[in-house]
This record gives C-alpha cells, structure tokens and sequence, in this order.
C-alpha cells in the first residue's frame, strides 16, 4: 500500500520558518520525482517547487530565494524549507510523487501564517 504522509505544518508569525516533510512508503522513493503544491481556500491547487529524481530543481516565482526542495532517498522524504514566510503563504500543502506511470498525493498539512 502506498502512503505519503506529511508532516511539519503549522502557524507561524510573519518572517518565520517551517520545514514539511513528507515520507513515502510502497514506493521506489528514488525513482519518483516530488512535487509541493499548495492551496488556499476558495483557491486553485498551485504547484510551489519540485525536485526530478535526479535532483534537479525548481520554483514558482513567489517562493523563490525563500523556499528549499530537497530529498533524502534513504529515509524515502523529501521536504520543504520554508523560511521568510508571508501571509499569503498561508494554504494546506500537499506532497505529489510521480514517475513515468504512476502518481500519488499525501494527506496535506496545513501552514498558517499571521501576527
């Protein structure tokens, strides 16, 4: 069975940091790329940053230079920075692992910022 659970949400004060974590199971984690999505509410699901198997990365314009995608294949995670937090960074954040067949999205961890 295959699981992505995330963790590491929560509230902070404008300025602040989080690092999500999101760990996969039944999956061949290394061959997967990853990918954090965000939505807010009455929003669409927004990709944030996302990182290939080969650990290559990229960012959407209003979280670059502040957030950092990064994997750690042998503990099967792959997390996210997330530092200079604003309050529009507000949303639950979601976890998409995928390959060239398959693909799966995690539970969601929700990330509340504001004074």
């Amino acid at each position: 069975q295959v699981q992505l659970v995330e963790s590491g949400g929560g509230s902070v004060q404008p300025g602040g940091s989080l690092t999500l974590s999101c760990v996969a199971s039944g999956i061949a984690f290394s061959q997967y790329a990853i990918i954090w999505y965000r939505q807010a509410p009455g929003q669409q699901r927004e990709s944030v940053a996302s990182i290939t198997s080969f650990g290559s990365t990229r960012y959407d314009d209003s979280v670059k230079g502040r957030f950092t995608i990064s994997r750690d294949n042998a503990k099967s995670t792959g997390y996210l920075q997330m530092n200079d937090l604003k309050p529009e960074d507000t949303a639950v954040y979601y976890c998409y692992c995928l390959d060239t067949v398959r693909n799966y999205w995690g539970q969601g961890t929700q990330v509340t910022v504001s004074s």
